[in-house]
């Protein structure tokens, strides 16, 4: 099993309009979500989607829970057929 050597800096991650969970543990999604929506206001992005899956619906709870503490959420509403339906919430942010 390789591992990361402990001196190689995480790669940074564009900010688009699209956070994609699947791609993260768990464990580190009490900063990256936060810290996420942080970076989308400082860009001026307005709506964004936030892809949790489907699964249980534990972290879509989880997530929407976050959404509400929020200072940089107005609103949030699952996708339709077109934006990934209850696998994913769409946000809209403060301008």
């Amino acid at each position: 099993m390789e591992s990361t050597p402990p001196n190689v800096a995480p790669l940074p991650l564009p900010i688009t309009a699209e956070l994609d969970l699947h791609m993260f543990h768990p464990k580190d999604l009490r900063d990256l979500i936060p810290a996420y929506l942080e970076a989308c206001v400082c860009q001026g992005l307005r709506d964004v989607r936030v892809v949790h899956g489907k699964g249980t619906g534990t972290l879509r709870t989880t997530v929407h829970a976050w959404l509400r503490r929020s200072p940089h959420v107005t609103g949030f509403r699952l996708g339709d057929e077109r934006s990934g339906s209850w696998g994913a919430t769409i946000v809209t942010l403060h301008p």
